[in-house]
């Protein structure tokens, strides 16, 4: 103790970083006690230890030469800093394990989101140039049947006007045969009754003059005979061939009735197959109408689609790059974080060895004894 008392802290300003010795003053075990706290500073300096953890050292070593048992704080100094480098070192194990299993996760998820996207560009593809093919054939399937429905309609605009042309021209022939026919009937009537000079001075035996002047009913002599007996001024003088004549108009009136029922069957059939015609162009316009308003719709949602792919295509397409790149980045990080964790382990191993060899140094009985011969 009373050695102890004579040393002074004026005559312990030793700076940290030349902690070699306690005191150069010292004989005999001076090189055993500079070994020994040479020791003590690389187990020191080889640990994470802070300017704090240098400071509390040497407080420990001021505190030693006033009697504190520096050597046995040091170790639990050092006995703590092996725990505290463990604990990090477990924790920083945790967090690289995370990371790893982040990567391969992470780049077995990015491996088959690149594989589906390449798998999904060319199918898009596909599906587009398709889909582009069948819109332009229904666009041509389209004007097509718009075409055809215009053609329709003009036939049934053609039609209706070429039937009210025949139905005019139909109307007016029948009124002519019927006024035709019946000054025939009447031209008979009058021979029938005796009136044969009565009858050639009426309109209607003008009538039935001009009928067969202009058209070919009978043979050319018993039109001749008729037209005769029409064209004189007192037609009973032809009363002793009344009966001829009358036989004569009889035959020109059936002639010119069938002509007149040949007619109207003519018309009749005509009406029937315009009808008829009418009717199937309807129906070909209302298939024609249906079939434009399918394929219009079709048309713009083959555009929309088309539109929709290629959106798909674009997103596929970045997608499949964004991921390559981050597959990329991600393999290369994973690779530095792995070469990082190798080195840190190794640097943490040495770290604990160093630390390990302090704490065997210090706790060696040699050490206490030498310590205290120094002091």
């Amino acid at each position: 103790r009373s050695s102890r008392r004579r040393l002074k802290l004026s005559s312990l300003r030793l700076p940290l970083k030349n902690a070699r010795g306690l005191s150069l003053r010292l004989s005999g075990d001076e090189m055993a006690a500079r070994k020994l706290t040479v020791a003590m500073a690389l187990a020191l300096s080889a640990s994470h230890a802070s300017a704090s953890v240098a400071n509390f050292a040497v407080s420990n070593s001021l505190a030693a030469f006033m009697g504190m048992n520096p050597i046995r704080k040091v170790v639990t100094l050092l006995q703590q800093m092996q725990e505290q480098i463990e604990a990090e070192g477990k924790k920083e194990k945790e967090l690289y394990d995370k990371f790893m299993c982040y990567c391969k996760s992470s780049g077995g998820g990015l491996t088959a989101s690149i594989e589906a996207s390449n798998t999904k560009v060319p199918q898009t593809q596909t599906e587009i140039t398709a889909s582009e093919e069948k819109l332009t054939l229904t666009k041509d399937e389209l004007a097509k049947a718009q075409e055809e429905r215009t053609a329709a309609k003009a036939a049934m605009q053609q039609a209706t006007a070429l039937r009210e042309k025949e139905a005019a021209t139909f109307a007016k022939e029948k009124a002519e045969d019927d006024t035709n026919i019946n000054a025939l009937d009447k031209a008979v009537a009058a021979l029938e009754h005796g009136m044969a000079g009565g009858f050639v001075q009426t309109s209607s035996a003008k009538v039935l003059k001009r009928v067969l002047s202009e058209h070919q009913f009978g043979n050319e002599e018993d039109r001749s005979t008729v037209l005769a007996f029409l064209s004189s001024e007192d037609g009973d003088k032809y009363a002793p061939q009344s009966s001829e004549i009358t036989g004569i108009l009889k035959e020109i009136g059936d002639e010119m009735k069938k002509s007149r029922t040949d007619m109207v069957n003519a018309e009749t059939a005509a009406i029937q197959n315009y009808q008829e015609l009418i009717a199937a162009k309807k129906k070909e316009e209302l298939a024609l109408t249906n079939a434009i308003e399918t394929k219009s719709q079709k048309v713009g949602d083959l555009g929309v689609a088309i539109a929709q792919l290629k959106n798909e295509l674009t997103d596929a397409e970045e997608s499949l790059f964004a991921d390559q790149k981050f597959l990329a980045e991600l393999e290369k990080g994973c690779s530095t974080k792995g070469a990082d964790w190798d080195e840190r382990t190794k640097t943490r191993g040495e770290e604990m060895v160093a630390i390990a060899d302090a704490i065997r140094v210090l706790n060696d009985d040699d050490a206490m004894d030498l310590f205290k011969k120094t002091l």
